[in-house]
């Protein structure tokens, strides 16, 4: 597999459920990321575990997917929790910039917190047209901004462009 290419690769059966970023993940990747969170936390998953060490980098709209899982979470009973490990210090800058460190669990520990794993599978995506592309954006970066009101001023331009997008259609 290249590396350049975006994978999420996941463990539905381990405990906490294990995701493995590999590549760059960008918001052309984030719908099958998405769909795969809002699955397993409909069937009661309430804990998962990001592993970055393969991931490249990522883009404000994956990270706003993350963002809104972890919100999420929080509104469980009890409370569920999204930990971010093996992060490189571009995507722990990223991280704090954005307040993700607020509401996800950011695990320092260079072997990974939790990453149980044996069983990975990756998450397919399929190509998006213009308007899915804008409405998940438009979603992950109103969730950045439910995580942290400073995203507001960051954003603002990004958030006007899709909602016209969006509305347009």
């Amino acid at each position: 597999m290249p590396k350049s290419s975006p994978v999420f690769l996941v463990d539905p059966s381990s405990n906490p459920v294990a995701i493995k970023v590999v590549g760059r993940a960008t918001f052309q990747s984030a719908v099958p990321l998405k769909d795969f969170l809002r699955k397993s936390m409909t069937s009661g998953v309430v804990t998962f575990v990001v592993d970055f060490k393969e991931c490249e980098g990522m883009d404000s709209t994956v990270l706003g997917v993350f963002a809104g899982c972890a919100l999420d979470l929080r509104k469980k009973k009890p409370k569920g929790s999204l930990v971010l490990s093996r992060l490189n210090s571009r995507l722990l800058s990223s991280i704090k910039s954005l307040g993700l460190h607020r509401i996800a669990t950011v695990d320092m520990d260079p072997k990974g917190a939790g990453l149980s794993g044996d069983y990975f599978k990756t998450l397919s995506s399929a190509k998006l047209d213009e308007l899915e592309n804008a409405r998940i954006c438009l979603e992950a970066h109103e969730k950045l901004i439910e995580a942290d009101k400073s995203n507001e001023a960051k954003f603002k331009d990004v958030i006007e462009l899709m909602r016209d997008r969006v509305d347009e259609a």
